[in-house]
């Protein structure tokens, strides 16, 4: 049995600008401020940390966060249903139906690891067009501060419902950004890293991961048991 643990922003989608705009309005809703949001970099990071980021000068700590983090995320996920009509958010090369061939077999176990809320991952995922079953397990950026702790939370997850245990060179972390990279190291899991997103290639390679893929159009890494037609 592998498991297979995505990020999206990036590595299964684009979403055209949407989440910064839903968190500016959740922001001033729950926050009253935005801090440098304009300018902030969002790859790798948790929704939980980019808060945390965005309102230290205001004084807000990462454990104010988390106490707050329930109430931020519906009133974001709110402000995403009412915008999604005016953005898009595109499935990249090959994402849907890599997902679509690895949730069909019966020795595969398809996740996701975002920093995304749980509810705006949803509608992320539903406006790029893949379907709510597509993925049996997860971890949100709602959960955790740290990227390292979903996936622990998310392989956690997998084998409670499996009932089975991963070892580690079963357990495959898929993303785009270098902290996608260190939070597969976390849990001794292998690596993808793929060059869909905003981070330099030269970026990902410096960091070592076990494949660099220019898209998930040649997925999968071979030499590790998994075909997918």
């Amino acid at each position: 049995m592998k498991l297979f643990l995505f990020d999206i922003d990036g590595t299964l989608l684009i979403s055209r600008g949407i989440g910064r705009e839903a968190k500016r309005r959740a922001m001033l809703e729950c926050f009253g401020e935005v801090g440098d949001l304009d300018n902030h970099a969002f790859g790798g990071k948790t929704d939980w940390q980019i808060l945390a980021d965005l309102l230290a000068p205001f004084g807000k700590t990462s454990a104010d966060i988390g106490r707050e983090i329930a109430g931020y995320e519906r009133v974001m996920a709110r402000h995403m249903r009412e915008i999604k009509n005016d953005y898009r958010a595109d499935a990249l090369p090959h994402a849907m139906a890599l997902v679509k061939q690895l949730r069909d077999r019966a020795d595969t176990m398809v996740g996701l690891v975002t920093g995304n809320t749980s509810m705006t991952a949803r509608i992320k995922l539903e406006m790029a067009g893949f379907k709510r079953d597509c993925f049996a397990v997860g971890a949100f950026g709602n959960e955790a501060a740290e990227r390292d702790k979903l996936t622990r939370l998310a392989l956690e997850r997998a084998e409670a419902q499996s009932a089975r245990s991963f070892d580690g060179g079963d357990v495959f972390v898929i993303g785009d950004t270098v902290a996608d990279i260190d939070a597969a190291r976390a849990i001794d899991a292998v690596a993808v890293a793929v060059c869909t997103g905003y981070t330099a290639r030269e970026q990902l390679r410096d960091r070592e991961p076990d494949f660099l893929l220019d898209d998930l159009s040649s997925f999968p890494p071979f030499g590790h048991g998994v075909e997918c037609g």
